[in-house]
């Protein structure tokens, strides 16, 4: 969860992220970010989940990035099946979230330390197929008993690459919007904004120089890289044109980067100048009354103890979208012990059914039959919110390397937001360099 982790978006390369928090509290950002900056890293931090394996149980070693509060809630589910599982025994293992594609890329070239099982963030996968470097899920999945139909559409859609279904996923998260009930209820707003007339309405009632109160805090660097790409696909456009090249100059997103430019010095319901987490921080200190992150801030909210609410991101344009993160569950390509891809599948399968545990962290599963469950209806507010974003998320075009092409346009969008540069201006450079690191990705 630290500082740059998207360039990536990254998500860019989430991917970045956005991740969900998998990283450590404070800073806003989740490990779906730090997924992002990602796939490079190396450390030995790890929190292993139980002992060595009982005589007669196969081990499985299981790595994840969930290095902030969200590890409790994975290990409580790993405890909970090794407990009921007399073949396998599931070592769990946290790696740190900054370091985690660092330490997964130095397991797959030296070939030492290799997980059996390890979560990636969703659009990591086209890298690293590309590579070769995963194994198909398909023969593991069919011989768990696990189908494509089990989850969440958009998040196996995207992991299906060439026919093949590269991915299980665990969660999705997308951008949500936070708002503290106690400061709607003082400007008299009785409900969260839907559309743009509606945000802008409450923004203004919300705002308050004289108090140091604002509508909304409009992050300059992360997360705008959720934020941005929501608003293209509010259009119907996206990062990307049908041929798969660049696109981050379109009118589409000169508008969404306008819109957002003037919320800041045309309508004033931000402050000028936003540093890292500035908006996080106003919003602890009840001076941000709206504030758009991921689910991974469910956490220190609570913690906080403030009066939040949760819903959709509202439509500033002309339809829904969001863009969101996933993680998901992949096997390297070296694994081909047939003991231990059965007790994968054998975990999976137990996990698509027994994710409650990971949807208490805050995060909204993919497992369809969680989603269903009266237990998961009957959670927060926050999950349920989440899950009404699965229909129209977004993620980052499944391009391997997507966050080295686009690292140029985060640049730009916060010299925009910051009174530095114009969207159009700004977002012609960041298309002038996403084009030519396309080129250099193909030579």
């Amino acid at each position: 969860m630290k500082r740059l982790k998207w360039l990536h978006f990254a998500l860019a390369a989430c991917l970045v992220l956005a991740l969900s928090a998998c990283g450590s509290g404070g800073s806003g950002k989740s490990d779906s970010q730090t997924q992002n900056n990602n796939q490079t890293g190396s450390s030995d931090s790890e929190a292993p989940s139980g002992d060595s394996a009982p005589k007669g149980k196969t081990e499985l070693v299981f790595w994840s990035p969930f290095s902030g509060p969200d590890g409790p809630f994975m290990k409580k589910i790993v405890d909970a099946y090794n407990e009921q599982s007399d073949s396998y025994q599931v070592k769990f293992q946290i790696q740190p979230s900054g370091d985690y594609y660092k330490l997964l890329d130095n397991a797959f070239g030296t070939k030492k330390n290799m997980p059996d099982l390890m979560i990636m963030h969703l659009d990591a996968i086209p890298t690293y197929a590309r590579k070769d470097l995963l194994q198909p899920m398909d023969d593991l999945a069919a011989k768990a008993g696990i189908t494509k139909e089990d989850y969440v559409e958009a998040a196996v859609n995207y992991a299906t690459i060439d026919g093949k279904w590269w991915g299980i996923p665990l969660d999705i998260h997308p951008l949500i919007m936070y708002y503290n009930k106690d400061l709607f209820a003082a400007a008299g707003i009785e409900h969260p904004p839907t559309n743009r007339e509606e945000f802008l309405e409450a923004a203004k009632k919300l705002t308050d120089p004289s108090k140091g109160q604002w509508g909304f805090v409009m992050p300059t660097l992360w997360p705008q890289q959720f934020i941005f790409p929501s608003l293209i696909y509010q259009q119907g456009s996206d990062l990307v044109d049908a041929e798969g090249n660049p696109n981050l100059n379109s009118p589409e997103a000169v508008d969404a980067l306008a819109f957002l430019k003037s919320l800041i010095f045309e309508h004033k319901v931000s402050p000028e100048n936003v540093a890292q987490d500035g908006e996080v921080k106003l919003f602890l200190q009840g001076k941000n009354a709206i504030q758009f992150n991921g689910p991974w801030m469910k956490d220190q909210w609570d913690k906080a103890g403030i009066n939040y609410g949760v819903a959709p991101v509202p439509v500033f344009f002309d339809q829904p979208g969001v863009f969101g993160g996933s993680h998901t569950f992949v096997v390297p390509k070296a694994q081909t012990d047939a003991a231990k891809l059965e007790g994968i599948g054998d975990f999976l399968k137990y996990v698509a059914g027994h994710s409650l545990d990971w949807a208490e962290s805050g995060q909204a599963v993919a497992s369809k039959q969680v989603l269903a469950s009266p237990e998961f209806q009957q959670l927060t507010q926050q999950q349920t919110e989440v899950a009404k974003e699965f229909d129209y998320v977004h993620f980052a075009p499944p391009i391997p390397d997507w966050g080295s092409i686009v690292g140029e346009l985060w640049t730009q969008v916060n010299l925009t937001l910051l009174g530095k540069a114009e969207p159009q201006k700004a977002l012609d450079e960041a298309q002038k360099k996403a084009l030519q690191a396309a080129e250099a990705k193909k030579q």
